[in-house]
């Protein structure tokens, strides 16, 4: 009984999500690649680099550095929110030039930019508290079913433009723990 009421808790989700994308303007619709794509380092575009599959739609402006107000305000509306998982092409830390295609906890906002944290599979804490990271479970936004984990100690910044595809929309409990973890690390910093 439990399996099936698992089971049918993974269809809704699916079904929202396609329900959301065919209703309205998909947030996460790859974009197609224009003739000049080959010039989009003259346009100050980064272009796919590393083993990411995305391509940013501005130049990145580095991350974010101030204090964070995170918001929690998911809207069911096709549009990326604060307290939404979503997909997009996240520069590394080390070469902005450079980057991958993951999920990003969106947190807040810093004027046309969203505020992000990168999302991982990999476990760093390795049975130890880490205050790096923020244990947040498994959700629909990976298809393996892998529990995830949220980087504090480092804010992205996204392009509403450049997210590919939502994932889901964290409950707000673990929301507030991951926005507590950040208060923390900011005041350390």
């Amino acid at each position: 009984m439990a399996s099936d009421t698992h089971l049918l808790g993974r269809l809704l989700k699916g079904s929202l999500g396609y329900l959301r994308r065919i209703v309205g303007a998909p947030a996460g619709t790859p974009r197609r690649r224009s003739p000049n794509a080959g010039n989009a380092a003259k346009a100050g575009r980064t272009g796919r680099a590393g083993t990411g599959v995305g391509q940013l739609s501005r130049p990145y402006p580095g991350d974010f550095r101030g204090t964070v107000s995170p918001r929690y305000s998911p809207n069911p509306d096709g549009k990326p929110d604060p307290g939404e998982i979503v997909w997009s092409w996240v520069p590394y830390e080390e070469d902005y030039s450079q980057g991958k295609d993951r999920p990003v906890l969106l947190i807040g906002r810093d004027g046309g930019w969203l505020l992000g944290l990168m999302l991982t599979s990999k476990d760093h804490d390795n049975g130890r508290r880490s205050d790096g990271y923020v244990d947040i479970g498994t959700g629909s936004w990976d298809p393996q079913g892998r529990p995830s984990e949220v980087k504090v100690d480092r804010v992205v910044r996204i392009n509403p433009a450049d997210v590919r595809r939502e994932g889901a929309v964290l409950d707000k409990r673990t929301f507030q723990q991951v926005a507590r973890r950040l208060d923390r690390q900011h005041d350390r910093a």
